[in-house]
This record gives structure tokens, C-alpha cells and sequence, in this order.
């Protein structure tokens, strides 16, 4: 008895020693999946900071983040570039779908990733640095600049070797890209893969170092958890395109003609308002031409004044012309990336669109300046009316439902109750009035 009770304690002492939670299968791998599709923006870096913080949180073993994308700003690239390599859970940067690309900026961006990633038929580089306003960089500047970027690339690259930071910087210096192939050949990435399944598939096992650390991926079953942008990032990332810029310019501007031209209401303000409020927003991001809002100013200027006091057309005309002129140049000044240019045939639709607006709205001041006076005892000329009190010269008639003393011309007969007349004058409360001869048809 006492050889069982001292088993007995022995075996309690063993179990307590093992490890907690050792009888439970291991837990299930986890990979949170973001896409970014598009130049990258203020939104972009919110997004990816967010995913980041998931990631943490979540405790997965890696983030992926899908790229497609033109390219960006200097100041975005390197807060997303900071953002990723300040991170504590891998991240693997994957340029996918097919036909994707990873320009410019984007270039950068891959080469910060943990690990670096291409699908089939996907492009990178073009990332010669350009101005705010998508032109050439005087000759100091652009030195500097690319200078500057060369030692990010070499930082970032320089444990791939000597051919992947000359590809790198080959892009910065004479805007080269590369294929998928290319870019694998030169171990500017890491690996080619067909679909997010198999870039986990050939990532499994691999060794990738994490905040001065190696970690080993273990992806073997692991569940994939894609990250979608919030309303409010999807939002930000679509006032990135020129044309809703534009066209969000356009619809306040016109708005707050309505609510000039007919105060009183706020409906039309507020839409204004609003609209200009986030074209504004956009207007920060893209890279503009700030002498067409010279032009868009004046345009806007020629419609308020051709409102309040119209002169045909002529105005509006000019008006019309400068609005066209100053969103062309607004965003397609030369230099400018193609998916940051406005659309011609949109910025001539929306021009006509306003042409028809102002016609109709000029047509309704013409009318109304044109209308006799509707308000107060003026409005009462040229009314029939019925004499309820017998003019003699003097009396009352009725006229607009109301009664009016009223008088006749002396010289004329008198009229009796009941007897239809006109209105001819008014003298302060008192009408002038003749008998009203119906006229045939």
C-alpha cells in the first residue's frame, strides 16, 4: 500500500511538471492577407498600419501584403517602408495578380518586405523620382533625391547582393523595370508564384530574419485571413482619382450656383460644400498644377456674375471655357503619370453638361426680369375685377378677392353693382378702373 500511494504521488508530480496545454495539438497557422491596388496614398500607409497591428494582436505568423500598384510619394513610401520593418510579425510583399506591377515607389516598398514575392507576367521598377506635380526634378534636386533613395535601396537590398542592388538602382537612375524572371534571376525577390496557396506553399519553412532576429515560417495548413480596407480608407483611396476629383469639383461648383442664384434653401449648399471639401482632399494627394485652380477660381467667379446680373450668355461662355481649361491643366500637365490624368472626353462632357445647366438656369432669370412685378397693388393693373358699391365716380370693386374703394373717370357713366371692369392705376388704396369689354375668344 505504502509502494502505491508513493507511485501514485510520483505520477501527480510528473504531470504537474509538464508543460501546460502539452496534450493539445498545436495551434493552426494564421496569415493575414491585405491588397492594395492603386498609387499609394495617406490612405494606403492607414491601411497597412492597421493590418500591421492585426497582425500583432492576432499573434499571426505572417502578414502578405498583395500589391498593385503605379507607385506614390516619397513621404508615404517611407512611412509604409518604416512601418513594415519596425514590424514584429513577418511580412511578405507579393505583386499579384498577373499583369500587375510594383512601379516606382512600389519598387521600394517590395524590397522592404521580409520576403519578396511575384506572380507570373508582373513588372517592377520605373522608380526615377519625379516632382509633386508629376515633373522633372531640377538637376540638384533630382541628384539629391535619387541619392537619397540609392541608399535605401542599398540598405534594403544589400543581403540579396551585388546584381539585385544594381537592378535596384538602375531603376532610380534610368527608370528600368524588370519581369518577374528578371527580378527573380537577379534575387531582386525571392520567389515566383502562381497564387497566394502557393506562395505559402514554397514559403513554409523558410528562414527570414524579423527585428535583428531569424524566424522560421510555419505555414504548413495555414488559415488565410484577408484584411479589407475600412469605408473610410476605401473612401481616401478613391479620391485619389483624378476623374471623381474632378468631377466632385464640378458638382460643387455648380451646387453652389444653385444656392446662390436661389437662396433660401440648403440643400444645395450643403452638396456643395461637402464636395468641394473632399475634391479638396484629393487635391492634396494628387499631383496638381496649382495655376489651374487659377483657372477654376475665374470660372467660378464669370458664373456668379453672369447670375446676378446675366449678360446673354457671354460670361457663362467664358466662364465655361476657362473651367475646361483649368482641369486640363490642373492634371494633365506634362509630366504627369498617365493614371494621374484627368479624362479629355469626361472634362468636355461635364463642360457641355454645365453649358445646358446655366442655359437653363439664365433662361429663368431672363424670364423673371422680364415678368411684370407680382407683388403688392402693382401686380393688380390689368386684373378684372366686379363693382360691388356703384361707381359714381367713386365706390368699391372687387378685384384678386379682395375689396378696394376704386374710381372711374368722371366723364364716363356711371356703373352699377355687379358691372365687370379693369384695373388701370392705382393711386396709393384706390383704384382706377374702366369697364372691361370681354374680348371674342
Amino acid at each position: 500500500m505504502p509502494r502505491i500511494a508513493l507511485a501514485a504521488i510520483t505520477c501527480a508530480f510528473l504531470l504537474a511538471a509538464l508543460p501546460a496545454g502539452s496534450g493539445q495539438p498545436p495551434a493552426q497557422p494564421e496569415v493575414l492577407v491585405l491588397t492594395l491596388d492603386g498609387p499609394l496614398t495617406p490612405a494606403s500607409a492607414e491601411y497597412l498600419d492597421r493590418g500591421l497591428a492585426l497582425a500583432e494582436q492576432s499573434g499571426a505568423d505572417l502578414l502578405v501584403l498583395q500589391l498593385n500598384t503605379p507607385g506614390g510619394s516619397i513621404d508615404v513610401m517611407n512611412r509604409m517602408v518604416q512601418s513594415i520593418r519596425g514590424s514584429g510579425v513577418a511580412v511578405a510583399v507579393y505583386v499579384a495578380p498577373r499583369g500587375a506591377m510594383a512601379g516606382s515607389a512600389g519598387t521600394i516598398l517590395v524590397l522592404a518586405g521580409h520576403v519578396a514575392a511575384m506572380a507570373p507576367e508582373t513588372a517592377i521598377g520605373a522608380a526615377s523620382p519625379v516632382g509633386s506635380q508629376g515633373e522633372d526634378l531640377g538637376e540638384t534636386l533630382a541628384a539629391k533625391t535619387q541619392e537619397i533613395l540609392k541608399a535605401t535601396v542599398r540598405s534594403l537590398a544589400g543581403w540579396r547582393g551585388e546584381e539585385a542592388v544594381d537592378m535596384a538602382q538602375s531603376a532610380i537612375e534610368e527608370a528600368a523595370a524588370a519581369s518577374a524572371g528578371e527580378a527573380l534571376d537577379a534575387r531582386m525577390i525571392d520567389v515566383i508564384a502562381e497564387d497566394l496557396d502557393d506562395l505559402l506553399l514554397q514559403l513554409d519553412g523558410r528562414s527570414v530574419v524579423v527585428g535583428g532576429s531569424p524566424v522560421a515560417l510555419r505555414l504548413h495548413g495555414a488559415a488565410t485571413r484577408p484584411v479589407a480596407p475600412t469605408i473610410i480608407e476605401q473612401l481616401l483611396q478613391a479620391l485619389t482619382n483624378p476623374n471623381l476629383v474632378f468631377l466632385l469639383l464640378s458638382l460643387g461648383v455648380q451646387a453652389l450656383l444653385i444656392e446662390i442664384s436661389s437662396p433660401g434653401g440648403w440643400v444645395a449648399g450643403f452638396i456643395g460644400v461637402v464636395a468641394l471639401a473632399l475634391g479638396a482632399y484629393g487635391l492634396g494627394i494628387l499631383p496638381v498644377n496649382w495655376f489651374g485652380l487659377v483657372f477654376l477660381a475665374l470660372a467660378f467667379v464669370l458664373f456668379v456674375i453672369d447670375v446676378k446680373a446675366p449678360t446673354h450668355g457671354a460670361l457663362t461662355a467664358a466662364g465655361l471655357g476657362s473651367f475646361i481649361l483649368g482641369a486640363l491643366v490642373l492634371f494633365n500637365s506634362p509630366g504627369t503619370p498617365s493614371f494621374q490624368r484627368v479624362s479629355v472626353p469626361l472634362v468636355v462632357t461635364m463642360g457641355a453638361l454645365m453649358a445646358a445647366m446655366f442655359f437653363v438656369l439664365l433662361t429663368f432669370v431672363w424670364r423673371a426680369q422680364r415678368r411684370p412685378i407680382a407683388v403688392g397693388t402693382t401686380a393688380l393693373v390689368g386684373r378684372v375685377g366686379e363693382v360691388r358699391l356703384r361707381l359714381a365716380p367713386h365706390g368699391q370693386v372687387q378685384v384678386a378677392g379682395e375689396l378696394w374703394a376704386a374710381e372711374i373717370d368722371p366723364r364716363d357713366p356711371a356703373l352699377e353693382e355687379g358691372t365687370r371692369v379693369e384695373v388701370t392705376g392705382v393711386d396709393g388704396l384706390r383704384l382706377r378702373v374702366r369697364p372691361w369689354d370681354r374680348k371674342p375668344g
